[in-house]
């Protein structure tokens, strides 16, 4: 299931096990191309949290992670960062990370 994020859960969402972030803005055309390679992610693998952060909404946690491009996607374990896509990937890629 993909999880919408803002600075109220972010914290509490990412903190245990696996999660791949996407930081994305609507008004992006490569993150338009990446969502649903995300939403299928989401669906597929229940053992990890999948979720969005919009970072016209939440641009505080866009400069707590660093994000200066989007699509930007961050993958934390136990609420550290252990990787970081910039721009689109394949799904393959982004399955490689996790």
């Amino acid at each position: 299931m993909l999880k919408k994020l803002n600075t109220q859960n972010f914290a509490a969402e990412t903190a245990k096990g696996t999660a791949l972030v996407d930081f994305y803005a609507d008004w992006c055309g490569p993150c338009k191309m990446i969502a649903p390679i995300v939403e299928e992610i989401a669906a597929e693998r229940a053992d990890i949290t999948v979720a969005k952060v919009n970072v016209d909404e939440s641009s505080e946690l866009a400069v707590k992670y660093g994000v200066v491009s989007i699509p930007t996607l961050v993958v934390l374990k136990d609420g550290a960062e252990t990787a970081r896509m910039i721009g689109y990937r394949s799904k393959e890629e982004i399955l490689a990370q996790l």
